[in-house]
């Protein structure tokens, strides 16, 4: 009889995976489904990108790698940091991660012992809950409010501070908000957590999707305290439309990075050497393609914005950063449905739409939907939900 462990046995599944692999089931039994709920761009990887991968294996670069990335990858993500963040870093203080997915997997890993607690604002991304869970730690939930642009405040963050607190996560751009922390807020947060000795885990992967010249800023850079206790985790993957190279990057104290990289040695042994070699490609060439595909964003997230103003029961906050639109819907349920998780069941069923509910996210009200898709999969989806909101609920259009 298979026997599995208590940890796994906690696990909740992935609920953007979930709805993405009914999405795509329904559009293999020949249905019309518009998917807005996987979070990577439409775009495929650029030209130059595929180039460098196919030069390395022809170069015979297909073999192991260092455990925590080849030096060519390190050189290339210091320069990064010093150009871009005005952060400089040691090799030893960075290492290269099978995704930055696996990177806040292995340092959730290497600083948590049981009983820990990890202060995780909310809306969040589904993954973080799970992770702290199988580092035997577990998350303090601390609400943004829709008043302050769905992010906490210093004030938040003391008050949910208690002995067992090792650390605070930050996502900024965020998924599911796409709202941006300023360099104030941020201040304040990290002198919080300058005075009780928290650590600072700032996931910064959609640094690149910013929107209307807000500027991206890194916690890290603000305070040589932050620096210190900050770990920052990034990747190439919604930047570059890299999100099946698996290419991740951390970057903090040496002691934690040394940590992360004894422990991916005896999981992946290394990131995938051919993918490295992209990744340098994509950080040290034209950044042209990046510029391309902002554009788009914009040019979608403007247009979603209009559309959801002229649905009955939405609303939803300008987002500056990310590929996501975070709406909250509850005004919209009516009498019909009980839950935003039953409306979206029904989206899908109804319509053929997959969004993703908030509860996801830990946000009841809300539904997130990403425009990393085609300009007509947008208008198509925004003119079902329009049809499903008008006949479900009688609300209309304003």
């Amino acid at each position: 009889m298979t026997k599995l462990s208590d940890r796994v046995k906690q696990l909740s599944p992935s609920p953007t995976l979930a709805i993405t692999a009914t999405a795509n089931s329904l559009k293999q039994q020949g249905h019309n489904v518009v998917g807005l709920g996987a979070g990577e761009p439409d775009f495929n990887t650029p030209e130059h990108i595929l180039a460098a991968a196919k030069d390395a294996m022809d170069k015979g670069y297909t073999k192991y790698t260092a455990s925590g990335g080849i030096k060519e990858l390190k050189d290339a993500i210091i320069a990064k940091f010093e150009n871009e963040n005005r952060l400089t870093y040691s090799p030893k203080e960075i290492m290269v991660t099978v995704g930055g997915k696996e990177g806040l997997y292995n340092l959730f890993q290497v600083i948590l012992n049981d009983g820990d607690e990890v202060i995780v604002p909310a809306p969040y991304w589904v993954s973080y809950i799970e992770q702290v869970k199988l580092a035997g730690g577990s998350s303090v939930i601390v609400e943004g409010k829709e008043e302050n642009h769905l992010k906490i405040t210093a004030s938040q963050l003391e008050e949910a501070i208690t002995s067992n607190t090792k650390a605070l996560i930050l996502n900024s751009p965020s998924n599911p908000t796409g709202m941006i922390y300023s360099a104030q807020e941020l201040k304040e947060l990290g002198d919080v957590c300058v005075k009780h000795d928290l650590l600072i885990i700032s996931d910064e992967i959609y640094e690149h999707l910013i929107y209307d010249g807000k500027p991206h800023v890194s916690i890290a850079s603000l305070d040589e305290e932050f620096f210190q206790r900050t770990i920052i985790i990034t990747g190439v993957s919604k930047t570059y439309a890299m999100t099946g190279w698996r290419i991740g990057y951390a970057a903090g104290p040496q002691e934690i990075i040394q940590a992360m990289t004894d422990l991916q040695s005896h999981s992946t042994s290394n990131p995938t050497s051919i993918a490295q070699y992209a990744a340098i490609a994509a950080l040290t060439g034209t950044q042209e393609p990046v510029a391309t595909m902002l554009s788009a964003f914009k040019e979608r997230r403007d247009y979603v914005i209009e559309r959801i103003q002229n649905i009955a029961g939405f609303r939803c906050i300008t987002p500056p950063g990310a590929f996501y639109a975070f709406i909250h819907i509850k005004d919209a349920l009516g009498s019909k449905y009980g839950s935003v998780d039953e409306w979206s069941t029904a989206l899908l069923k109804d319509e053929l739409v997959a969004v993703v509910p908030g509860s996801a996210f830990g946000a009841d009200d809300y539904i997130r939907i990403s425009y990393a898709t085609s300009m007509d999969n947008l208008k198509e989806a925004f003119d079902r939900i329009e049809h499903f909101v008008h006949a479900s609920t009688s609300l209309v259009s304003k």
